[in-house]
This record gives structure tokens, sequence and C-alpha cells, in this order.
């Protein structure tokens, strides 16, 4: 039996009841995590709430109400309050959130303590997991998932708070190959980033069921899915535009957004509101359905790590549409998958008139993904975490403590 590993796993994307999509893959890869023989998970999921009396907005209504602590999913879940001052304090969140975490984290940690932190997102839990660490002399490790490094990590007054966790981090990861040369080339030290893919539950996506799925949901035609929050980077927009060029198909768009309403307005203009489906959030556990009835997902996002919405289409036999960003080529090597097209309507309508013109077999497009599963994602990480313990309680035990 190996060695008992205890982790906090900070993350501000995590599900709750308000949010139940909300980090859903981050959970899904925390359980498998914790699922690990000798491996010991508790969260904490910080949640931002506006002193009063912004706090009293019915938005955050849901928010107040969440319990401090539950077992969420099987998993151990701590909630604690920071404070949130939206829009113009984002450079706080991190300082925020260690403020507000510490009492909690220290008696925790006081009962039983943990081996090592691993925040989830590099801004805000980056730099706060590297103050908690700090204070209880443990090291602590960041993954890097996409927008915080496109993002955050570019901007003059969170960008210094990602450089100093990525230095002091004792090992980092990136969703893909493309997400790590882009931090190696922020600075960050290479040799402690390591590539690590999200996962897949193969008994829900997969092929088989195809033609149920559409009769089921009545679909019938060439249908387009975008499945991703409607903003302006995941490139909706682009789709619509590309819709007078495709007569016959309809596009969903399963998600919601700031940029709904600039959407609807544009369907209206191009004359295809009657082939733009908005079909808002759609719990994750019905997204198998829908990516096998579509006949293509396509996502032509400015900006990606890799999309999980890409991995989990593919493996239901679903070609991919997307720009050329982040992990997308690590996906698509093979016209089986699908296609990379430049961010334009013409390129992307040409594409889909071929993919729809030449359907390829699901069971080859479900091939090009069949080596992500959760179990390998589970594994690695266990790996990845129980390596940085050993060389830190080497050096703790060997050569005096180094924090």
């Amino acid at each position: 039996m190996p060695s008992p590993l205890r982790i906090l796993t900070l993350a501000t994307f995590f599900p709750h009841t308000a949010k139940p999509n909300f980090g859903i893959f981050i959970e899904r890869q925390t359980a498998g995590l914790a699922a690990r023989e000798g491996v010991e998970v508790t969260v904490v999921n910080p949640i931002g709430i506006p002193p009063w009396p912004l706090s009293l907005n019915a938005r955050y209504a849901d928010l107040r109400s969440l319990p401090r602590q539950e077992t969420w999913r099987g998993l151990n879940v701590y909630r604690p309050r920071f404070a949130l001052f939206p829009v113009v304090g984002a450079r706080h969140n991190a300082g925020l959130i260690a403020r507000a975490a510490w009492p909690l984290v220290q008696r925790l940690h006081a009962e039983q303590p943990f081996d090592l932190i691993g925040a989830e997102f590099f801004y805000p839990d980056g730099p706060a997991a590297m103050q908690l660490a700090d204070r209880l002399g443990i090291p602590f490790t960041v993954k890097a998932r996409g927008n915080d490094i496109h993002l955050w990590a570019m901007r003059g007054d969170t960008g210094p708070q990602v450089a100093a966790a990525a230095a002091k981090a004792a090992g980092m990861l990136a969703v893909s190959k493309a997400l790590k040369k882009e931090m190696v080339e922020l600075g960050f030290d290479s040799g402690r980033i390591k590539v690590h893919y999200t996962g897949l539950d193969r008994s829900r996506f997969h092929p088989a069921g195809r033609a149920n799925d559409r009769s089921r949901l009545d679909i019938s035609g060439p249908l387009i899915l975008s499945v991703g929050a409607l903003i302006e980077r995941k490139g909706q927009g682009l789709l619509i535009e590309a819709l007078p060029k495709l007569p016959e198909a309809k596009l969903m768009l399963a998600g919601t957004g700031e940029s709904e309403s600039q959407y609807r307005r544009l369907a209206q203009q191009l004359g295809v509101s009657d082939r733009v489906i908005f079909k808002g959030s759609v719990p994750h556990d019905d997204l198998p359905s829908l990516f096998r009835a579509a006949d293509i997902m396509a996502l032509v996002s400015e900006n990606e790590g890799l999309a999980n919405a890409w991995v989990e289409a593919l493996a239901c036999g679903t070609p991919v549409i997307s720009s050329n960003v982040g992990g997308a080529p690590e996906l698509i090597k093979s016209s089986d998958a699908g296609r990379i097209v430049d961010r334009n309507p013409d390129a992307i309508a040409a594409a889909a008139r071929e993919l729809l013109a030449s359907p390829i077999p699901p069971e080859k497009v479900s091939a090009q993904v069949a080596h992500f599963s959760w179990e390998d994602n589970a594994r690695e990480l266990e790996e990845f975490f129980r390596e940085i313990v050993r060389v830190r309680t080497h050096i703790r035990d060997g050569f005096g403590y180094v924090a």
C-alpha cells in the first residue's frame, strides 16, 4: 500500500448548487485523485461575495446560502467566504482568499497535516496557495488551464502575482503542450512544468446511440453544435456569420453568457434566427446526447488551453471544427478528427460543407481520443504530487528544509 498522501485542493472554480456545471472538470479530476488508494483530498472552494450592501443583490442570494462545509458528490468541500469587489478588485482577490481561508486551513492542518496544496487555476488560486503554503511550510503546485495564462498572466496588476507563484511553485501543470510552450515563453521554468491532459468518461461519451439521440431530440437535417460560454472570445458570432453559407444547416449554441443578446441580434440581422437554437446552460450529464446528435461540434475560440468540449465531442464520434489555438493541433492531428480553420466565416463554412458532404464514420472519430481517461489523469496527478513531496522531504531531511 502506498504511503498516505494528503492533498489540499484550492479551487475557485468548483461546482455547487448555484452553478452545478462550474468547474466540473476540476471536480472530476479531484474525484479521480481522491479515489486513488492512499490519497486523501480536502477541497477548499473560496466563495466571493461583495461587502454589504452589495451582498444583498439577488444575484448573490444562492451563493450566500451555500453551506460552509459539505460532502459534494463524495468529496469533502469547504467553502469559506472572501470579500469580492466586482470590476475593480481583481488584483486583490488572491490576498483576500488567502486571508479568508487561513483560519480554516490552519485548523485543518493542525488536525491532520497536509503534504501539499494543489491550486487549480493560476489566478487567483496560484498566489493564494503560495501564501497559504508559505505559512504552513509545505510545497504547492499550480495548474494552468488557458485563460489564466492568456488573461491574468498578461495583466499589469495580476501578472506579477502569477509570475511570483510560478517562480515559487514546487511544480506546475499545463493542460496542453501548446500552453506549456506559452508558459515557457513567459519565463516559467520548463523543467517544473508537466503536461497533464484532461480525462474522459468513456462510459458516457461514446458514439453508440446517435440515431436514437437525434430522434429523441427531434433533430432532422445537418446540425452544428457549439458548446461553451457565449462570450466574444469563444467565437460563436463567427459561426452565426457562417450560417448563411450553409443553407441546410442549423446551429445550436449550448451555453449562456454576456454576448447572448448580441448573438440574437446578429442572427436576426443575417436572416438566420430560425436556424440558430439558443439551448441555454446544459447540464453536463446531458451533453453526450447533444454531441452524438450533432454532425459537427464547432468552437473557434480566440484562445484555449485544451477545451474539454473538443475531447468529449470526438469521443462521441462527432468531428470538430476548431481555430488553430491551444491544444487543438494535439487533438485534431488527422482529418478523421475534423478540421482546423482560420477564424473567419468563409473558412468555417468551407470546412463544414466538406464534413457534411463526406461524413466520417463515428468510430473513426472516437478513436482519435482513445488515449484519454480519468483513470490515467488521476494516476499521473498522484505520481506528480508524490514526486514533489518525495523531493521536498529529501531536501528537508537531508539538507535542511527549504520552504
